[in-house]
C-alpha cells in the first residue's frame, strides 16, 4: 500500500471546455488498472464540449448545481451527493449552472487496448446549454 503521488491543479484545455475549468487528477490508473478519476471545478456557465467515453463515465456532484446533457436534448440537473452515469459511447456534456460554481468527481475507465478512452467533439451552443432541465 502507498500514497498516490499528488499532482498540481491544472486548467482544463480550451479545446475541450467552454469557460473556466480546473481539475485535480485523483487517480490516473497505471496498468493493470484502467481507473481514471478527476476532481473538476467549473465556474458558473462553464461546461465540457460534447464527448463520449468508450467505457462510459460516472459523475458524482460534490458542490453546486451540475447540468448533464445528451444529444437527444435531455438536460439533467444534479445536486450535491447525486451521481449520474453516462453509458459507453453516449455523447454528452456536463458543467455548471449559469449562476453557481460546480464541483464533481468524474470517473471513467481506460480501454485497456490503446484505443481512445474519450472522443471529443464540438462546443455546446448557448441554445443547447440553456435548454429545459429535469430533476430526475
Amino acid at each position: 500500500m502507498e500514497f498516490v503521488k499528488r499532482t498540481a491543479t491544472s486548467k482544463a484545455p480550451a479545446d475541450w471546455f467552454t469557460g473556466d475549468v480546473w481539475w485535480d487528477v485523483i487517480v490516473a490508473g497505471e496498468a493493470p488498472s484502467r481507473l481514471r478519476a478527476n476532481l473538476v471545478r467549473f465556474s458558473p456557465g462553464a461546461r465540457t464540449h460534447w464527448h463520449a467515453h468508450a467505457v462510459g463515465q460516472t459523475l458524482h456532484v460534490m458542490s453546486g448545481v451540475a447540468l448533464i446533457g445528451t444529444r437527444d436534448g435531455v438536460i439533467l440537473e444534479a445536486h450535491p451527493g447525486e451521481t449520474v452515469a453516462c453509458p459507453p459511447g453516449e455523447e454528452h456534456w456536463h458543467g455548471a449552472a449559469p449562476d453557481h460554481f460546480m464541483e464533481h468527481i468524474a470517473m471513467w475507465e481506460g480501454t485497456g487496448d490503446g484505443s481512445p478512452e474519450t472522443v471529443w467533439a464540438e462546443a455546446v451552443t448557448e441554445e443547447v446549454y440553456g435548454g429545459v432541465r429535469r430533476r430526475s
